[in-house]
């Protein structure tokens, strides 16, 4: 999405009340700084660098505790997708088998 297409995107929540006028203003100060999609992929790529395996949440390696602690999504949620995942398109397992393997623990 382009910053115009953005910004009458932003304008026409305004209108409809959706946001405040102070909410409005710093929408748009965030956007015209180039903070929208870049700032987006640099916020998601610092929370996977904060990835870690959960030392007391855990089945197996502590990879869905983990995951669940980062994302605020219960564990038992996590352990389910993965389950899903690798009995229906079969890669499941080994992600989670990756993700234990270079995934650090937990020192807390």
């Amino acid at each position: 999405m382009s910053v115009s297409e953005e910004l009458k995107r932003l304008h026409e929540l305004h209108q409809a009340g959706a946001l405040s006028d102070e909410e409005f203003a710093r929408a748009k100060e965030k956007l015209l700084q180039g903070g929208s999609s870049q700032q987006a992929g640099d916020d998601f790529v610092a929370e996977v660098g904060k990835l870690r395996r959960s030392n007391t949440d855990r089945w197996l390696g502590g990879v869905c505790g983990g995951i669940a602690k980062q994302s605020g999504i219960e564990s038992w949620i996590w352990r389910l997708i993965f389950v899903l995942v690798a009995s229906c398109l079969g890669f499941g397992g080994l992600i989670y088998i990756l993700m234990w393997i270079f995934v650090p623990t937990d020192d807390q």
